[in-house]
C-alpha cells in the first residue's frame, strides 16, 4: 500500500525504513538487484526524488551498491553486517569456524527446546531448497541455500539477540563458506543437515548441539569430512 504523506524529512526516514525492511526481511536477498526508481514510486507512492534520496541513504550506509547501468543491487543486510564483514574480512578461517561452531551449537540446542510447528515446517523447505541447490552444481546457489537454512535454526532459538548478532555475522559466515566450497561443489564437501533437523524435531537439545557443531568444524580448511553418523 501507498505509504502516508507526513513532512518531508520524516517521509525520508519513512522510506528508508521501508526500504531496509525488504532487505532484512530477505525479500530483496543479498546480491539481488531491488526494483527501479519509478517501480519504486509506483509501490511506495511517493516522489522520485524521496525515494532516490532513501537509496542513496542506504547505500552510503553500506546495504546497498548502486551500479550505473546495471542498477542497485543489495550487499548486506544491516549497517552492522556490513561493518562486520568490513572488520573481519582478513580473519583466521578457523577461527570464523570456531565462532560459527559456538553460536550454532547454542541456537540448536534452544531451537530443540523451543521451536515451534511453524519452525519446523520452515526448516523442512529449507533443508529441501539446500538439498536442491547442491544437486543443481551451482556453488554460489547452494551458499545462498545453506546460509539461509543455518540463519533459519537460529532464529527457531527464539533468542532475538542470538539471532540478531547471526545475522550481523551472516555475510562473514557466508563468505567463509564460499571459500570453503569453492567454485564447484565436490562430493566431499557435503553434509547432510538432516540429523541436525531430526534432533531439533525430537526435542533432543543435546544432539542438535552436537550436530550444528560438527557440521561448523567439519568445513574447516582441511577437515572436510562428515560429522558422526552423518
Amino acid at each position: 500500500m501507498p505509504l502516508s504523506h507526513p513532512r518531508r524529512s520524516a517521509l525520508s526516514e519513512q522510506v528508508i525504513a521501508a526500504l531496509r525492511a525488504q532487505i532484512t526481511s530477505g525479500e530483496w536477498p543479498v546480491g539481488s538487484r531491488i526494483p527501479t526508481e519509478p517501480e519504486l514510486v509506483e509501490q511506495l507512492g511517493v516522489a522520485r526524488n524521496t525515494v532516490r534520496e532513501a537509496v542513496r541513504a542506504l547505500a552510503h550506509n553500506g546495504l546497498l551498491d548502486i551500479r550505473q547501468g546495471s542498477g542497485t543491487y543489495v550487499v548486506t543486510t544491516s549497517e552492522l553486517a556490513g561493518v562486520m564483514q568490513r572488520r573481519f574480512a582478513g580473519a583466521d578461517r578457523g577461527h570464523v569456524a570456531e565462532l560459527r561452531s559456538a553460536l550454532e551449537s547454542s541456537a540448536a540446542r534452544l531451537a530443540a527446546e523451543r521451536r515451534t510447528e511453524k519452525d519446523l515446517k520452515q526448516l523442512d523447505t529449507l533443508l529441501l531448497r539446500r538439498e536442491e541447490a547442491w544437486e543443481s552444481g551451482a556453488a554460489e546457489q547452494f551458499v545462498a541455500a545453506d546460509t539461509t537454512f543455518h540463519l533459519a535454526v537460529v532464529a527457531a532459538s527464539h533468542n532475538d539477540v542470538l539471532t540478531a548478532l547471526y545475522a550481523d555475522l551472516s555475510e562473514v559466515l557466508r563468505d567463509w563458506l564460499r571459500g570453503d566450497v569453492g567454485r564447484e561443489l565436490a562430493p566431499e564437501t557435503h553434509l547432510d543437515h538432516s540429523r541436525l533437523l531430526d534432533a531439533i524435531r525430537a526435542g533432543d537439545a543435546a544432539t542438535a548441539a552436537e550436530e550444528a557443531a560438527a557440521h561448523s568444524l567439519a568445513c574447516r580448511p582441511g577437515r572436510f569430512s562428515p560429522p558422526s553418523g552423518g
